[in-house]
């Protein structure tokens, strides 16, 4: 099924016609990050360190579970590139890939590419060093490619992080390997190898090409025959990381810092805190970068990064323009989440949304935010609650047949029921059940044709306590 993201019925005119309980904030009074239909993030919940790949028509985004890496990766495929669904993984873990010098860091910063041979192999970091995965399909079933062994050692460089691998395969097929970080915040080390043919075998002496100002997460790619190496600076759980780039005539550099620098920083002022660890890919003839940066508001308490995409141009002089992130995204990102058309009047949105509790009741956590066609903001139950609810006021009684709900956190299951009602006085259970328990996966799908004007997302007391949030709940 092709899945739209969209906010409830027919247009969000009707929330202002028929809202129960106003919200406090407007759309021209929410800051940049907060406004509706914003193409950044394009993916519910907190992802970092992205990698991309399309095959067979089909776009894949494989990324950190934040905060600070889980057991597995998050996968997450589309066709169009607005509307993205959750996919599981087998492989990696931090179980499978477990040696005797691997260190307790999670599964972090995949790189995934396509071989000469048709298969796609993954290079990443588990327990601060490399692993690499082989597989048919891009979402797998994936495989050690090594067996029970990694390709670089936690230890193969004392001092620094075996970390952040990302493979590069250049205009003759021949693929290199580029990794490196520093150690306790300090700038590290970038590591190049050429690989075989059979991609987890080095070619040749690993090299330092480490430009100036490099910390971690590195990444190239070629354009009008020069090397840009991109990678980024500074510390990602502060304001300060950002990517900057340097330029050389070959894969091993040496590579020059432009001075144009940075290329992608942090602007406070736009909600965009430390922007970073990217990967730059080419979409119809146009280079674009896929990066993350923090969740609103930025807590370096709490790291919830978020994959963002926006554009990436060349002067005339073939160095690279300073990247300006946004919250609408590129160009080809508009109207892809936002199916209602342009007549809707975006300062009415969510205003038929009503909770049991408003979170902070700061603007990005409220009821209404669950409506909003926005990844950035949500609803959030506090800390302290037991039990809850959120209700949508459809305005009018209306047929629905399904709805799709995006929570915080898709590799969690969770408890809820559905309740409707036409009067919002008289209230039953959507499909007769209690209650029910989410599969693994984002959007969850709830395929049940009803009519009703109110409906009521329920959680029992036991999955409460501040960890349920939703991103965002829509109705078809």
């Amino acid at each position: 099924m092709k899945l739209f993201r969209s906010l409830v019925l027919f247009g969000a005119f009707l929330f202002g016609a028929f809202a129960r309980e106003p919200a406090s904030d407007s759309a021209a009074a929410l800051r940049p990050a907060e406004q509706p239909h914003a193409a950044n993030p394009i993916l519910p919940g907190y992802y970092a360190d992205p990698s991309f790949v399309r095959h067979e028509g089909v776009n894949y985004i494989f990324a950190t579970l934040d905060p600070w890496g889980g057991d597995s990766l998050g996968c997450w495929a589309s066709s169009d590139f607005g509307n993205w669904t959750f996919r599981e993984l087998n492989w990696p873990t931090k179980r499978a890939c477990t040696s005797p010098t691997s260190q307790s860091s999670k599964v972090w910063a995949p790189s995934v590419v396509r071989a000469g041979d048709g298969r796609f192999f993954m290079y990443v970091s588990v327990g601060s060093e490399v692993w690499v995965g082989v597989a048919d399909q891009p979402a797998g079933p994936w495989r050690n490619a090594l067996g029970d062994r990694p390709l670089i050692a936690s230890n193969y460089k004392p001092g620094y992080h075996m970390i952040d691998a990302e493979a590069f395969i250049d205009d003759d097929g021949q693929t290199y390997l580029y990794w490196g970080s520093g150690w306790n915040w300090t700038n590290g080390r970038c590591w190049a190898v050429k690989l075989k043919a059979d991609m987890v075998t080095f070619d040749g002496e690993v090299r330092d090409v480490t430009p100036d100002n490099y910390f971690e997460a590195p990444f190239l790619f070629k354009h009008a025959n020069r090397y840009l190496l991109t990678y980024s600076r500074g510390r990602t759980d502060r304001d300060t990381y950002e990517v900057r780039y340097a330029v050389g005539d070959s894969p091993f550099g040496p590579f020059v810092e432009a001075t144009n620098n940075p290329l992608l920083t942090t602007d406070k002022s736009n909600d965009i805190i430390s922007p970073g660890h990217h990967a730059v890919f080419i979409r119809e003839g146009r280079f674009y970068v896929l990066y993350h940066r923090h969740s609103i508001p930025f807590d370096p308490g709490f790291i919830g990064r978020q994959t963002c995409v926006d554009g990436l141009s060349f002067r005339s002089d073939g160095l690279l323009e300073m990247i300006a992130p946004t919250h609408r995204g590129p160009e080809f990102l508009t109207g892809l989440r936002n199916r209602r058309g342009e007549s809707s009047n975006l300062a009415d949105v969510g205003l038929g949304a009503t909770a049991s509790s408003s979170g902070r009741r700061e603007p990005h956590t409220g009821p209404e935010r669950a409506f909003d066609d926005n990844y950035a903001t949500r609803w959030s139950a506090p800390a302290d609650a037991k039990g809850g609810w959120l209700t949508i006021d459809l305005g009018a009684v209306r047929d629905f047949t399904r709805q799709e709900i995006r929570f915080e956190y898709p590799w969690k299951s969770y408890r809820y029921s559905i309740q409707v009602s036409l009067d919002g006085a008289n209230w039953n259970t959507l499909g007769g059940a209690d209650e029910g328990i989410t599969p693994v996966g984002s959007p969850v799908l709830i395929e049940h044709p009803a009519r009703a004007r109110y409906l009521k997302l329920v959680f029992p007391e036991s999955v409460m306590g501040g960890d349920i949030t939703v991103v965002e709940w829509s109705v078809f």
